[in-house]
């Protein structure tokens, strides 16, 4: 039966929460200070939204349609001064679980259309041929028709992409599609199929007409036009599924905070540096070496540099920095170091770090969690937090990305 619950606050995730006396209850799509009917799951935990009763001055009409089915965004209905505010607290509030009460500068906002990459399924249903999103709380699928956060560039391509890609299901159910938007057009990856030579040869005629530069299906490549992106001074071409900042625009500022954050260094190490989204840009102002475990990324770097000679990279190591940590004396060389690990975050070399000497750190980290454990390490090794800055790269979303700068 359904229930009134009062919502008290956000949760990390952008659910609304309601204190019970049975603890908390999450409430999707509720904001604080709302009064709601709600249907509680059955773990006791959860609950459907049934009706605001009740309505936050702070809630807005959301910009996408789909919104509330999807289970892509979270958080379209609240207004943007407070989105932004929530978005920050999250990185102050997983500081101060760490014992960090530093300054935490406003959130820099990205616009809406900007992310260049996303991941799609693509599935047949009883209603026919699926692109799109897992509903919210739910594996079952969307159709997709417009996306107000996603590059126009992608989303003007969904219906015909949905097309082209249909044959390669054959008696498969689903697939998941990952799409990248390249300065030469569209690089679109395709998990979970084996398709026949003739579906393949189809495609390589038809993708080429919808801008797509290179499609991988099950490990293998058709490329119509070299993928190609723009970092710092250099053209790199990243291999299939290569790891890049979700919007250009974020990826922009994180640049300018990373910049920033070396000072005047002359020799910087380039942890996690991926296809050298801070390396090239780096190689312009000092002597720079990257450090990577992903082989393909690392080459993709290393040929770019020998095209732009500009750019003075260092050598180009590849490293597994979760096994093998850069340790004092490997760090003795450099006057700072920037290092933009996975999720999980990289303790065990925050820990090197924190023993070494070496004067400025910037850590860029999309999980405010494991970021203010890692600077909690490094404070405690002796260094000082001079500026801490949220990023919105993740529009919607509970994630944000953070960059913080350190001295010694």
């Amino acid at each position: 039966m359904p229930i009134e619950v009062e919502i008290d606050r956000l949760g990390a995730q952008g659910d609304g929460v309601a204190a019970t006396p049975d603890g908390p209850l999450f409430v999707p799509f509720a904001l604080p200070g709302e009064r709601v009917r709600i249907e509680v799951d059955a773990d006791g935990k959860n609950a459907t939204l049934v009706d605001v009763l009740a309505r936050s001055p702070e809630r807005v009409d959301p910009v996408c349609p789909h919104f509330g089915i999807c289970g892509g965004c979270t958080l379209q209905h609240l207004e943007t001064d407070a989105y932004l505010t929530w978005k920050r607290d999250l990185v102050v509030q997983a500081l101060r679980s760490r014992g960090l009460d530093t300054k935490v500068e406003p959130v820099r906002p990205v616009p809406l259309g900007s992310r260049r990459r996303a991941t799609l399924s693509l599935a047949r249903d009883a209603q026919g041929l699926v692109l799109g999103y897992r509903r919210a709380r739910s594996h079952d699928l969307i159709d997709i028709d417009v996306c107000p956060i996603l590059s126009p560039a992608i989303v003007s391509r969904i219906p015909k992409l949905k097309a082209v890609l249909a044959p390669l299901l054959g008696n498969k159910r689903e697939a998941r599609v990952g799409v990248t938007e390249t300065g030469t057009g569209l690089d679109v990856v395709v998990h979970g199929v084996r398709p026949k030579e003739t579906a393949l040869a189809k495609l390589a005629a038809e993708a080429g007409k919808l801008g797509v530069a290179r499609v991988t299906v099950d490990g293998d490549s058709l490329l119509l036009a070299a993928p190609s992106v723009r970092l710092g001074p250099a053209q790199v071409k990243p291999p299939p599924d290569a790891f890049l900042q979700a919007v250009p625009q974020a990826e922009a500022v994180m640049t300018e905070l990373v910049l920033a954050g070396i000072g005047k260094a002359k020799r910087v190490a380039d942890l996690f540096s991926g296809l050298g989204t801070f390396t090239f840009p780096l190689a312009e102002l000092c002597a720079v070496d990257a450090y990577e475990s992903d082989e393909a990324a690392l080459a993709a770097l290393a040929e770019a540099a020998r095209h732009y000679a500009e750019a003075e990279t260092g050598p180009h190591h590849a490293r597994d920095l979760f096994r093998m940590p850069l340790g004092p004396q490997e760090l003795k060389p450099y006057d700072a170091v920037v290092f933009d690990p996975p999720r999980a975050g990289p303790a065990a070399q925050a820990e090197q770090l924190a023993k070494s000497k070496v004067k400025r750190l910037v850590a860029v980290s999309c999980n405010p969690g494991t970021l203010a454990r890692d600077l909690r390490i490094l404070v405690d090794g002796g260094y000082r937090i001079t500026r801490v800055v949220p990023v919105d790269q993740f529009l919607f979303s509970g994630h944000v990305e953070t960059v913080a700068h350190l001295t010694r």
